[in-house]
């Protein structure tokens, strides 16, 4: 292995000179709803669950999540966890085109597509780390899988199906603009498609001029035709693992994830809203999103010492934490560290992070 270099840590350089990329292995199997494929890095480790991840319409998993995993920071992390990145069906490098007429799977039958991979891998337990229309796939395993998944990381989650009015806003945006247009526009903010930054130019190159584009159109029109969650705070229908929804400040789906948010269990739900990030904080903000995991993976009793660095940096970090009482009632205490502060505090989820750059 080259010997390590001292370098600065950046967003834009992620990679440490002279680091070896992980070995990963990749395997297909087949579901009763078609073949899936994933990749697998690291091996298993002894009374933790895999990280399975699952990346979001226009996209793969290396698209998707290369960027946050291939962080300087996220390698602690990685070195404690085995990851499981699955590619949605005719998502994966070199996808051949699926025939005309192929009926492509619903968000629920990819969902259950996942107990396949674990049984062909042996794993027993998960941490779900979900994209759009992957934190819904991810989001519908839990509900009817809740004893294999011990936590969720929820990006730019949707639960609720299209209403009529989202149908109608959709089929007339159908007459005015083509479906790469359209997948752009819920990848990012219209801010960040105007700006035409060099990260957006990158994935509208992705997302444009892709080879599977007429899978990539399946998988949309599948995310499209979602079912409602149904989500209820004091309900049957909830998501009893710890989750963490996050969502980046004026995204296409803000308002999504703060109702989302609402229909979660307060005291098992923790709400990132990060500034500066637009519409893929995973991909703008690794940095920050790698803190906010490690402080989840702690809250959940993993990585006791693992050291907090870059969100107690931020100039301002509020936390607001929400206890139930009685059942009924709640009430919330809210913490401001600034820049001086130390580390932040470890303990159960159950509260919102709202992180300015």
């Amino acid at each position: 292995m080259a010997e390590l270099q001292e370098v600065q840590i950046t967003e834009e350089k992620p990679l440490l000179p002279g680091q070896m990329p992980e070995a990963a292995k990749t395997h297909s199997v087949e579901t009763p709803y078609g073949s899936v494929t994933f990749t697998v890095y690291g091996t298993p480790k002894p009374k933790r669950p895999a990280i399975l991840t699952y990346h979001d319409v226009g996209l793969n998993y290396k698209t998707c999540f290369q960027s946050l995993f291939q962080f300087g920071d996220m390698q602690e992390i990685i070195q404690n966890f085995v990851r499981v990145h699955v590619d949605a069906p005719g998502m994966e490098e070199g996808a051949p085109v699926f025939p005309s007429g192929y009926q492509y799977p619903s968000l629920d039958q990819l969902a259950d597509m996942i107990p396949c991979i674990l049984q062909y891998l042996n794993f027993s337990t998960i941490i779900g780390v979900g994209v759009g229309a992957g934190a819904y796939v991810l989001s519908r395993y839990a509900l009817t899988h809740p004893d294999t998944v011990e936590g969720l990381v929820l990006i730019n989650i949707d639960p609720n199906a299209k209403g009529w009015m989202d149908w109608a806003a959709h089929k007339l945006t159908g007459l005015t603009s083509s479906a790469p247009e359209m997948i752009l526009g819920h990848l990012f903010s219209q801010e960040e498609l105007s700006g035409n930054s060099e990260l957006v130019q990158k994935y509208r190159n992705i997302v444009v001029h892709a080879p599977n584009l007429e899978n990539i159109e399946l998988y949309w029109n599948s995310y499209n035709n979602r079912r409602d969650l149904n989500l209820e705070r004091r309900g049957d229908i909830t998501l009893r693992c710890p989750v963490l929804l996050v969502v980046g400040d004026q995204a296409p789906h803000e308002d999504a994830v703060v109702e989302c948010n609402s229909k979660l269990d307060p005291t098992q739900t923790s709400f990132l809203k990060m500034a500066d990030s637009g519409g893929q904080p995973q991909l703008t903000q690794p940095g920050k999103l790698t803190e906010a995991f490690k402080y989840f993976l702690q809250g959940m009793g993993y990585m006791a010492s693992s050291c907090m660095t870059r969100l107690s940096r931020s100039r301002t970090t509020s936390l607001t934490s929400a206890a139930s009482i009685d059942g009924n009632r709640s009430r919330s205490r809210t913490l401001s560290q600034s820049s001086e502060s130390g580390t932040l505090p470890s303990g159960p989820p159950g509260h919102t992070m709202e992180v300015s750059c």
